[in-house]
């Protein structure tokens, strides 16, 4: 972040004093501009706490009586962004969805902290390419790098404290914001160098380059669902399980991490032993279980193997449902079986179950695109393009997912989709996991109403 800039922001919407918060109530509202949902939903971790329906203006408000102050979360679908609330705010949000991050400012009373965790958040997003290219550096001069990155945002955040009335709450937050994002970036540090340098090992680092680990609390359960918190426990989870299994199973790198339930299995175990609080224990549990059930296409017997490991360690967990479910997509997506019963809508708004396309199609691939991502379908209609030349034996069919019905029409008819081989969902997690959906550079290769190939890249398998 140019530091300069980001004084002049805060400042700017700091003032020159903060209004007293002497209400216990907190009102939340704002305007959507380009809306894609007709709600808004306010959630405290996985709870919905209260929604509002946009009105004839786009715009909307909640009030709650009372808080327990911390991190929630905004969904406008499928859009979210984080929000810190007190007792007494009255905070204003406006955004535009064509640009939904980067358009979305704060204002009213308790804007001070949100702004400056909004503005962290999005120079954090653009500074990652700059941070992977210092991989190539030798450990002492990369620590020095990412401890010069977090040293300006804490003098930003310093200067916020003294413009502004924050809670020592707040600080907090913002500070762990600070922080668990650069340890993070050490914690990847090794493989990084590893993959730019092209050495065959990790480099060699002293104790003084996590050094930070000394007053590691793996048990901030208030954090659960903090991003850069639980995003710096699963890269220091997964550099763990390496070291110890490096260590302990003395494999080589390509052994190591080529044996993917091996490897998962490890990571099981340290959360097993290092995390003992509830809703991080079970996210932390969540994100190996999913990762490996979607992103790593093993085999069943394997799969059974990890399944086996995840229910001693955690089968009362929150989310059993959700991986249960994904499990069994697993299963069900296996080469010759039918596919599982998913409907899907045409472009007259019918429903139409996806083996039923697959039936009246000799050969199919089944792709799947957003029009949120608007860089991402345009990159996916010019591969299907290619494709459909390269194979015309094949019918490439269309899934859209998380775009409301009217704004697809569009889409459908500005880029000139055939309308007969474009079909949408608006219900995206349950398409996700049932069809096993780790990206939507995804294909499925159908042949004769049965699945040939359900893990194909549109990029990589043609």
């Amino acid at each position: 972040m140019n530091k300069p800039l980001l004084y002049a922001f805060i400042l700017a919407f700091v003032g020159c004093s903060t209004e007293v918060k002497k209400s216990q109530n907190v009102f939340f509202a704002g305007e959507i501009i380009n809306p894609t949902s007709e709600y808004v939903v306010l959630y405290k971790d996985e709870i919905v706490i209260d929604s509002a329906k946009l009105n004839d203006e786009n715009k909307f408000s909640i009030e709650l009586e009372s808080v327990v102050e911390g991190l929630y979360h905004f969904d406008h679908h499928p859009e979210l962004q984080y929000v810190y609330l007190e007792k007494g705010d009255s905070l204003l949000v406006r955004l535009n969805t064509n640009n939904f991050d980067e358009s979305l400012i704060f204002s009213g009373r308790g804007k001070e902290i949100n702004n400056f965790l909004l503005e962290l958040f999005l120079s954090t997003e653009e500074e990652v390419p700059t941070i992977y290219s210092y991989a190539r550096l030798d450990p002492m001069d990369f620590s020095n790098k990412i401890d010069s990155l977090r040293n300006i945002k804490t003098s930003t955040l310093n200067v916020l404290q003294k413009e502004a009335a924050l809670s020592d709450n707040a600080i907090a937050l913002a500070q762990a914001s600070i922080d668990y994002n650069y340890y993070n970036y050490k914690e990847k540090y090794p493989f990084w160098h590893r993959r730019v340098s092209g050495k065959k090992s990790i480099p060699e680092l002293d104790d003084d380059f996590y050094g930070y680990r000394e007053n590691l609390d793996y048990n901030l359960d208030g954090l659960a669902y903090h991003r850069y918190y639980y995003n710096y426990l699963k890269s220091h989870i997964d550099n763990l399980a390496y070291m110890g299994c490096a260590k302990d199973c003395e494999g080589s790198h390509r052994e190591i991490i080529g044996d993917k339930l091996h490897f998962n299995q490890h990571k099981l175990a340290v959360i097993n032993d290092l995390v003992k609080t509830k809703n991080l224990r079970d996210n932390l549990f969540r994100s190996v279980a999913i990762y490996y059930l979607i992103n790593i296409h093993d085999t069943t017997e394997n799969i059974e193997a990890f399944i086996k490991d995840f229910q001693k360690y955690s089968s009362n967990n929150q989310h059993i449902s959700e991986i249960e479910a994904v499990y069994e997509g697993v299963k069900n997506m296996q080469p010759n079986n039918k596919l599982p019963e998913v409907m899907v809508f045409d472009n007259g708004e019918n429903l139409i179950s996806l083996q039923e396309i697959a039936e009246k199609n000799k050969n199919v691939v089944f792709y799947f695109w957003s029009g949120t991502q608007e860089q991402h379908f345009k990159n996916i209609i010019r591969r299907v393009d290619e494709l459909r030349s390269l194979h015309p034996e094949y019918t490439f069919i269309g899934i859209n997912c998380n775009t409301e019905m009217k704004r697809w029409q569009a889409m459908l008819f500005t880029y000139d989709l055939d309308l007969d081989t474009q079909y949408r969902t608006d219900d995206f997690e349950n398409l996700k996991y049932t069809l096993v959906i780790g990206g939507l550079n995804k294909g499925i290769i159908t042949k004769n109403g049965r699945i040939v190939d359900a893990y194909a890249d549109l990029y990589r398998s043609f």
